[in-house]
């Protein structure tokens, strides 16, 4: 329950309060794994194809992403980051990286410590 808590809190560190954490969610993915078809985000983020088709509109509307004609399949478009969406990105992991980091200064070196092997611990767990 901790680490939902302190995921939920690191979510509301972000530069853009009027994006869901949906919409935040496809920033990050694309700026991760870059450019992706609806289909291919619709399943990346395990919704179906009008829900993200819903989701690109609305950040294509505020100038996050853009969609570019498929070079081979004119059929399908690539949704790809705008550097507005860059920015926005950028901004909210810098803030969250801000908030966390002056939250693991006021803890003392050996609950630091506690943390990086939980951390280890909690990464292994995750890929198996």
């Amino acid at each position: 329950m901790a680490t939902f808590r302190l995921a939920r809190r690191l979510r509301a560190e972000r530069a853009e309060n009027e994006l869901s954490d949906g919409q935040l969610s496809v920033l990050f993915g694309l700026r991760a794994a870059g450019t992706h078809t609806l289909g291919e985000l619709a399943e990346r983020e395990r919704v179906s194809a009008p829900s993200m088709n819903r989701t690109v509109n609305c950040l294509e509307e505020l100038g996050y992403l853009t969609r570019v004609p498929d070079a081979t399949d004119k059929r399908k478009a690539n949704i790809q980051l705008t550097d507005a969406g860059v920015a926005i990105v950028k901004a909210t992991v810098t803030k969250r990286d801000a908030w966390l980091h002056h939250q693991l200064r006021a803890l003392d070196p050996a609950d630091r410590e506690t943390l990086a092997k939980a951390a280890d611990l909690m990464r292994r767990l995750a890929t198996q």
